[in-house]
C-alpha cells in the first residue's frame, strides 16, 4: 500500500511547464489553408502550446480556423483536446481581422470574455483592432490575456492605450494577473527608442517585458526587429514564469525550412513563455 500511495502522490503532484504563445500567422485565409505543406507546419507550431494566440485571421466564414482545429484534434491522443475561442471580425473599414485563442481544454478553461471598445471622445478611436480580452483559469493559475495587433503607423499610440485597457479590465473583473501579447510592431521605424518614454505600459515599472528590444521576431534575414512582445503584470504571475523560457520559436530552423518556405507560413516567428503549472492527471492504479 505504501507503493500505491507513493505512485498516486507522484501522479497528482507532477509539476510541468505551461506554455503560452503568440503568433501573427500573416493573412491566414483560404489561400494559405489550401497548401498542405503550410498547414502541416502550422499544426506543429500551434500544437506545441497550451494556449496559443493567433492574429491576422482573415477568413470571414470561420472555415479556415475550423479546418485548423479539426487537423489539431485529429493528431492528439485525447479526443477534442484543443478548444477555440475567436473574436468577431475587427477593423475600421473593409479590412478586417480576427483574434483567436486555441487552448488545451483539459488544462485551461475560459472564465469570461470581453470585447474591448474604445472610450474616446470624438471620431478617432485608439485601436484599429480592439483587444479581444479573455480570462483564463487553470488548475493553478488565473490570468487575463489582452491581445493586440497594432497598426504599424499607430503602434506607439496603440501600445500606450493598452494601459487604459488594463485599467478598464481591472475594474470590470477585479483581477491582478495580466498578460499582454501580440504583434505590437514595437521596434525599428514604428517605435524608435526615443518614443518609449511616451508609452505607459513601458514606463510603469509594474509591467514586466519578457521579450527584449534586441530580439528578432521576424523571419526575413533582411530584417531584425522585435515586433512581437509579451508583457506581464501581477506578482503571482511573474513569479510563476519559468526562468529563461521567454523566447522566439524559430520554426524555420526547428523544421529545416528554407527562408522561402518559412515565409509561406508567416513573416513572423511566434513568441512564447512558460509558467509553472500543476497538471491534473489520473491517479496510478493501486498495487495489488
Amino acid at each position: 500500500m505504501k507503493l500505491a500511495a507513493l505512485l498516486f502522490t507522484l501522479c497528482v503532484t507532477n509539476v510541468a511547464a505551461f506554455r503560452i504563445c503568440s503568433f501573427n500567422i500573416q493573412s491566414f485565409g483560404e489561400a494559405k489553408s489550401a497548401k498542405p505543406e503550410v498547414m502541416t507546419v502550422i499544426v506543429k507550431v500551434v500544437s506545441r502550446c497550451d494556449v496559443m494566440l493567433l492574429m491576422e485571421i482573415k477568413d470571414g466564414t470561420d472555415r479556415v480556423i475550423n479546418s485548423l482545429m479539426a487537423k489539431l484534434n485529429s493528431q492528439t491522443e485525447m479526443e477534442d483536446d484543443f478548444n477555440l475561442i475567436i473574436s468577431q471580425r475587427l477593423g475600421r473599414k473593409t479590412y478586417k481581422e480576427q483574434y483567436a485563442f486555441i487552448y488545451r481544454k483539459h488544462l485551461v478553461s475560459v472564465k469570461d470574455v470581453y470585447q474591448y471598445h474604445d472610450h474616446q471622445v470624438g471620431d478617432i478611436d485608439a485601436f484599429s483592432r480592439e483587444p479581444f480580452v479573455v480570462w483564463f483559469k487553470t488548475y493553478k493559475n488565473d490570468f487575463v490575456i489582452i491581445p493586440q495587433h497594432t497598426t504599424p503607423e499607430a503602434a506607439i499610440r496603440e501600445i500606450d492605450e493598452l494601459y487604459d485597457v488594463y485599467l478598464d479590465v481591472k475594474q470590470k473583473w477585479k483581477v491582478e494577473n495580466f498578460i499582454f501579447m501580440g504583434d505590437f510592431n514595437a521596434d525599428c521605424s514604428y517605435v524608435p527608442k526615443k518614443y518609449w518614454k511616451n508609452i505607459r505600459l513601458r514606463t510603469n515599472q509594474e509591467f514586466i517585458w519578457l521579450i527584449d528590444d534586441n530580439v528578432d521576431t521576424t523571419v526575413k534575414s533582411s530584417t531584425d526587429c522585435a515586433y512581437d512582445r509579451i508583457v506581464l503584470h501581477g506578482k503571482r504571475l511573474v513569479n510563476s514564469v519559468v526562468p529563461g523560457s521567454a523566447t522566439v520559436f524559430d520554426f524555420m530552423n526547428a523544421y529545416g525550412l528554407t527562408e522561402a518556405q518559412a515565409l509561406e507560413i508567416s513573416d513572423h516567428f511566434p513568441v512564447e513563455f512558460r509558467l509553472t503549472h500543476m497538471r491534473k492527471q489520473k491517479p496510478a492504479m493501486a498495487a495489488r
